[in-house]
């Protein structure tokens, strides 16, 4: 696995192209982190048409390991990778919805008679644990004929998402305060925290939203093991 900057050049000028992990920031687009990595490998090998292509998009409000590839032979192996086991940190705001089941969206508040307990909330994570069904947020990059149903939902148009099933492995209570509750997720491919956490709301019956997300490994891939975005500045000849 590539550890540095200096070895990751030397995997591009020997094999043209490498796939890594970046630590993707808060308040930046996986695609923009991506533009950077392409101006930086451009400027690497002088070539202009250098293909690079990322795997399991964050949201720009979620950080850590973001799979990153360059060159053409890497980038088609990129979904190999992406397909892996994943594991998250998640923090979750109790008595409020939100229209994007994350913090970017309109809040409604939700009006809990009573607070649900430690015991409580444990036993309803475990019903989440294996494999579900799953309905993916509205605001999402999932295509409805052919087009991302965030785009849509943007444009005021009825979006319904179809249910689909997914493989979560672990849920780990790591603190709880309500409203505040902090989870480990371990998962397969194709989980929605955001659904998740929607979820378990409704389930406590105190609706819920993601207000942060951390994603910690994609494989083998750690967050120990990535590269902050600021090795990637451009190279000045």
């Amino acid at each position: 696995m590539i550890t540095n900057t200096d070895e990751l050049k030397e995997n591009i000028e020997r094999d043209g192209g490498a796939i890594f992990a970046l630590d993707k920031s808060k308040g930046i687009s996986s695609q923009r982190a991506v533009q950077k990595v392409k101006y930086w490998a451009r400027d690497l090998t002088d070539n202009k048409k250098i293909k690079v292509g990322h795997g399991g998009t964050l949201d720009p409000l979620a950080t850590g390991v973001l799979i990153i590839a360059i060159g053409r032979a890497f980038t088609k192996q990129i979904d190999t990778y992406v397909a892996a086991e994943k594991e998250y940190v998640a923090s979750i705001k109790f008595g409020e919805t939100s229209t994007t089941d994350d913090a970017e969206g309109e809040k409604a508040i939700v009006h809990v008679e009573t607070i649900p307990v430690r015991d409580a909330v444990e036993s309803v994570t475990e019903e989440f644990i294996g494999d579900i069904k799953q309905i993916p947020p509205a605001y999402s990059a999932i295509k409805i004929n052919g087009q991302e149903a965030y785009k849509r939902m943007r444009r005021g148009e009825e979006v319904v998402m179809k249910s689909r099933r997914v493989h979560i492995e672990v849920i780990d209570i790591l603190s709880y305060d309500y409203p505040v509750l902090k989870i480990r997720i371990v998962c397969g491919k194709g989980t929605y925290i955001r659904s998740l956490v929607r979820d378990i709301g409704k389930r406590l019956g105190t609706g819920a939203y993601m207000s942060d997300l951390v994603r910690t490994r994609v494989g083998v891939f750690t967050a120990q093991k990535c590269f902050p975005l600021t090795a990637f500045e451009r190279i000045i000849k």
